[in-house]
Protein backbone atom coordinates (compact mmCIF):
# COMPACT_ATOMS: atom_id res chain seq x y z
CA UNK A 1 0.00 0.00 0.00
CA UNK A 2 1.30 3.44 -0.93
CA UNK A 3 1.04 5.59 2.24
CA UNK A 4 0.77 9.29 1.41
CA UNK A 5 -1.13 10.95 4.28
CA UNK A 6 -2.13 10.89 7.94
CA UNK A 7 -5.46 11.91 9.43
CA UNK A 8 -5.11 15.12 11.46
CA UNK A 9 -6.84 13.63 14.50
CA UNK A 10 -4.36 10.71 14.50
CA UNK A 11 -1.39 13.11 14.31
CA UNK A 12 -2.90 15.23 17.10
CA UNK A 13 -3.32 12.10 19.23
CA UNK A 14 0.32 11.06 18.64
CA UNK A 15 1.50 14.52 19.74
CA UNK A 16 -0.73 14.29 22.83
CA UNK A 17 0.68 10.83 23.61
CA UNK A 18 4.18 12.31 23.44
CA UNK A 19 3.24 15.10 25.86
CA UNK A 20 1.53 12.67 28.26
CA UNK A 21 4.39 10.18 28.32
CA UNK A 22 7.14 12.85 28.57
CA UNK A 23 9.94 12.48 29.70
CA UNK A 24 9.56 8.81 28.76
CA UNK A 25 9.30 7.60 25.16
CA UNK A 26 6.22 5.83 23.89
CA UNK A 27 5.96 3.50 20.90
CA UNK A 28 2.99 2.35 18.86
CA UNK A 29 2.29 0.72 15.51
CA UNK A 30 0.26 2.37 12.76
CA UNK A 31 -2.41 1.11 10.38
CA UNK A 32 -3.78 2.73 7.23
CA UNK A 33 -6.82 2.67 5.03
CA UNK A 34 -6.68 3.69 1.35
CA UNK A 35 -3.16 5.07 1.76
CA UNK A 36 -3.99 7.24 4.79
CA UNK A 37 -2.70 6.50 8.30
CA UNK A 38 -5.92 6.13 10.23
CA UNK A 39 -5.23 4.10 13.38
CA UNK A 40 -2.80 3.81 16.28
CA UNK A 41 -2.21 0.34 17.71
CA UNK A 42 -0.92 0.10 21.27
CA UNK A 43 0.53 -3.38 21.68
CA UNK A 44 0.25 -5.12 25.07
CA UNK A 45 3.64 -5.43 26.72
CA UNK A 46 5.10 -2.32 25.05
CA UNK A 47 7.62 -0.57 27.28
CA UNK A 48 8.32 3.14 27.37
CA UNK A 49 11.51 4.40 28.95
CA UNK A 50 13.68 7.49 29.32
CA UNK A 51 16.11 6.34 26.62
CA UNK A 52 13.96 4.14 24.38
CA UNK A 53 10.67 2.33 23.88
CA UNK A 54 10.08 -1.27 22.86
CA UNK A 55 7.24 -3.07 21.10
CA UNK A 56 6.97 -6.86 21.51
CA UNK A 57 6.26 -7.99 17.93
CA UNK A 58 5.23 -11.44 19.13
CA UNK A 59 2.14 -9.76 20.65
CA UNK A 60 1.00 -8.17 17.35
CA UNK A 61 -2.11 -9.97 16.04
CA UNK A 62 -1.51 -11.56 12.64
CA UNK A 63 -4.65 -9.91 11.25
CA UNK A 64 -3.36 -6.38 11.97
CA UNK A 65 -2.40 -4.44 8.86
CA UNK A 66 0.67 -2.67 10.27
CA UNK A 67 2.21 -0.12 7.88
CA UNK A 68 4.68 1.52 10.24
CA UNK A 69 5.41 2.89 13.66
CA UNK A 70 5.24 6.00 15.79
CA UNK A 71 7.28 6.98 18.79
CA UNK A 72 8.39 10.02 20.73
CA UNK A 73 11.73 11.73 21.21
CA UNK A 74 11.62 13.57 24.54
CA UNK A 75 15.01 15.11 23.67
CA UNK A 76 13.32 17.22 20.96
CA UNK A 77 15.35 15.79 18.06
CA UNK A 78 13.14 14.95 15.07
CA UNK A 79 15.63 12.63 13.42
CA UNK A 80 15.84 8.85 13.67
CA UNK A 81 18.69 7.32 15.63
CA UNK A 82 20.56 4.21 14.48
CA UNK A 83 18.38 2.17 16.85
CA UNK A 84 15.26 3.73 15.29
CA UNK A 85 16.40 2.73 11.80
CA UNK A 86 16.97 -0.86 12.96
CA UNK A 87 13.42 -0.83 14.39
CA UNK A 88 12.01 0.77 11.23
CA UNK A 89 13.44 -2.03 9.09
CA UNK A 90 11.13 -4.59 10.75
CA UNK A 91 8.02 -2.51 11.29
CA UNK A 92 6.68 -1.18 7.99
CA UNK A 93 7.20 1.56 5.43
CA UNK A 94 6.29 4.80 7.25
CA UNK A 95 7.54 5.91 10.65
CA UNK A 96 6.55 8.97 12.63
CA UNK A 97 8.62 10.64 15.31
CA UNK A 98 6.96 13.24 17.55
CA UNK A 99 9.31 15.38 19.64
CA UNK A 100 9.29 17.73 22.61
CA UNK A 101 7.59 20.24 22.89
CA UNK A 102 4.99 18.24 20.86
CA UNK A 103 3.50 21.19 18.98
CA UNK A 104 1.86 21.00 15.54
CA UNK A 105 5.23 21.13 13.72
CA UNK A 106 7.20 18.89 16.11
CA UNK A 107 7.02 15.69 14.09
CA UNK A 108 8.48 14.00 11.06
CA UNK A 109 7.81 10.98 8.89
CA UNK A 110 10.58 8.69 7.68
CA UNK A 111 11.13 5.75 5.34
CA UNK A 112 12.70 2.57 6.78
CA UNK A 113 16.21 3.78 5.92
CA UNK A 114 15.66 7.04 7.85
CA UNK A 115 15.06 9.25 4.81
CA UNK A 116 12.52 12.01 5.51
CA UNK A 117 9.17 11.44 3.78
CA UNK A 118 6.63 14.19 3.12
CA UNK A 119 3.36 12.98 4.57
CA UNK A 120 0.23 15.07 3.95
CA UNK A 121 -2.08 15.84 6.87
CA UNK A 122 -5.73 15.36 5.91
CA UNK A 123 -9.00 15.95 7.79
Amino acid sequence: MNISAIQKDILDLLLAMGRESHPREFAALLSAESGVISDINLIPGSIGGRASAQVPFDMVPISMNIIGSAHSHPNGIIRPSDADIRFFSVSGSRHIIVADPYGPDDWGCFSPDGTPFMLKVVP
